[in-house]
């Protein structure tokens, strides 16, 4: 049931304790209890909105994506250095990756000289970084699982044989 309740709430986070238990034929006392042990073992983090910042905030939202190489510190790896970062007010998601980089940082600003600024100024100087490479998203697509352009009607794909 843990897992069901998961997945309504990652559908729709808003989602009522009473919908939640209608849904899946099972009192609110028991989901209302599920739902705190999950909060409380840390399974569920927070509750988030996905906000589509083109219409919030129109084109004053610049989003950039920065692979970042590292070199790793004894008995702190990676993590010593991601967690520099991800104080960052501009940093929104950062992972630890494999490939040619090691990190890659999404971040947000009001303009590509900010998020530039933010690059030469506070990323590249912390030590460990050896470099780093900037590409800027143009349009967003999808973001948590929702497809952001609301104008296209959902169609089932045809299947031929």
């Amino acid at each position: 049931m843990k897992k069901k309740i998961i997945n309504l709430l990652t559908e729709n986070a808003r989602m009522g304790i009473a919908e939640i238990g209608a849904r899946l034929g099972m009192p609110e006392s028991k989901v209302t209890k599920i739902i705190k042990d999950l909060e409380d073992s840390k399974v569920i983090k927070g509750y988030k909105a996905i906000v589509d910042d083109d219409v919030l905030f129109g084109t004053s939202v610049v989003r950039a994506l920065i692979e970042v190489k590292v070199t790793p510190v004894r008995e702190g790896g990676f993590d010593r250095v991601a967690k520099r970062i991800a104080r960052f007010p501009e940093v929104t998601d950062l992972y630890l990756v494999s490939g040619g980089y090691d990190l890659r940082v999404e971040v947000k600003g009001r303009s590509l000289n900010e998020i530039a600024a933010f690059v030469s100024s506070k990323l590249s100087t912390l030590e460990g970084i050896i470099s780093t490479s900037t590409t800027f998203v143009l349009k967003k697509y999808k973001e948590s699982g929702r497809i952001m352009d609301n104008e296209e009607e959902y169609e089932r794909l045809k299947i031929t044989p």
